[in-house]
């Protein structure tokens, strides 16, 4: 989604590492045995994996304004743009799809939200606003949805408990899934890609978009570092202290945790573009921008090979048990065989990244 015109390194790279870490987080090599900071917090609290799909949802908005900034300038017929961009969130979702009825492709168990769908209506939400709201109008929207957001939660009782409710399935987001989201929840009664976080899960689209304009702006590269990290840092502080009344949740994508994950986003993408693109230290981004060449597309060829490396039984054992039970015999503790397991699995996908790019082959749904 960037134009080879205005193409930044740094933000290929990021987009490709962190593919790469959702690929880590997302294929242990024994979910029994994983480190604390490579599991999703199970409620409150921010863990390393916590910060993946945020991460990921910054760079789509900072994607945005690269790729439609240019064509606002160049006055292309926005209603074509927008058959565009249905399209492509409709691919996406699609694909997102897919994965979740793999294998069995069962339609009386459909689960119709998860990881790409999120990512397709934040792009094709983000995109629309971009097309038609100019960075302040987009950092107004944000404050309104953050704020808004956050009063509903903790203002509004749970229909048919009486009481404000941030507990797991007790809340109003849970609540407002269980008459209006179709098919299957994840967690049963509530589901973490659910109908109200769709609202702030857009504004760290928006945080993105922010980022971009502050980038395509005519400031000098180190004054436009030194804001992103400063903004990063800021916000992230912010986040802290509202989530000592509205808990950094991931489960509930509150404003806090938009906050918090957004200002470390903006933060480690302006230390990036310091180092990258303005100092030219590109040692070491080589692999980040390989898997970010094709990043979906190799998100999706993990959730593939996974059906091999831990559905198919050798010996009774898959092969991730076995990798885990040679490791632990060889003295290896489970949670450290389990994450070398992961590496090793990521390092796979990497084989069909790097041909691709080689190829110059570049997927874009």
């Amino acid at each position: 989604m960037n134009t080879q015109s205005q193409r930044l390194i740094s933000l290929d790279a990021l987009r490709g590492f962190t593919i790469a870490v959702m690929i880590v987080v997302n294929y242990p090599g024994s979910e029994d045995f994983v480190f604390f900071t490579l599991r999703h917090t199970v409620w409150n609290g921010l863990s390393f994996t916590d910060q993946v799909a945020p991460f990921f949802l910054f760079i789509v908005g900072v994607s945005i304004a690269f790729a439609y900034s240019k064509r606002l300038k160049d006055g292309m017929p926005k209603p074509a743009t927008y058959r565009k961009i249905l399209f492509r969130s409709l691919k996406i979702y699609a694909v997102g799809m897919f994965l979740n009825l793999m294998p069995q492709f069962d339609f009386h168990t459909i689960r119709w939200t998860g990881t790409l769908q999120r990512i397709a209506v934040v792009f094709l939400i983000c995109s629309v606003l971009y097309l038609n709201t100019n960075w302040k109008q987009q950092a107004w929207i944000a404050a309104i949805l953050l704020i808004s957001y956050w009063l509903v939660l903790t203002l509004i009782p749970t229909p048919g408990s009486g009481r404000v409710a941030l507990e797991p399935g007790l809340n109003i987001v849970a609540w407002l899934d269980r008459l209006y989201l179709p098919g299957r929840m994840w967690r049963g009664t509530w589901d973490p890609e659910s109908i109200l976080t769709t609202v702030t899960s857009v504004v760290s689209g928006i945080t993105g978009m922010l980022a971009g304009a502050l980038l395509l702006s005519d400031r000098i590269p180190q004054e436009k570092a030194n804001i992103l990290m400063t903004a990063g840092v800021f916000a992230a502080i912010a986040g802290y202290f509202w989530g000592l009344t509205f808990p950094v949740n991931e489960n509930l994508w509150t404003s806090s945790f938009v906050l918090v994950t957004s200002g470390f986003a903006a933060l480690l993408f302006g230390a990036l573009y310091f180092l990258v693109d303005i100092k030219g230290l590109t040692r070491g981004t080589r692999p980040g921008i390989i898997f970010g060449a094709n990043a979906i597309t190799i998100y999706f060829l993990a959730d593939v090979w996974a059906l091999f490396f831990y559905e198919m039984k050798m010996g009774g054992l898959t092969l991730n048990e076995h990798f885990i039970q040679v490791l632990t015999n060889a003295g290896s503790s489970p949670e450290l065989a389990s994450l070398l397991y992961a590496l090793l699995f990521t390092g796979i996908n990497f084989i069909p990244a790097w041909w691709l790019y080689r190829k110059k082959i570049f997927i874009r749904l």
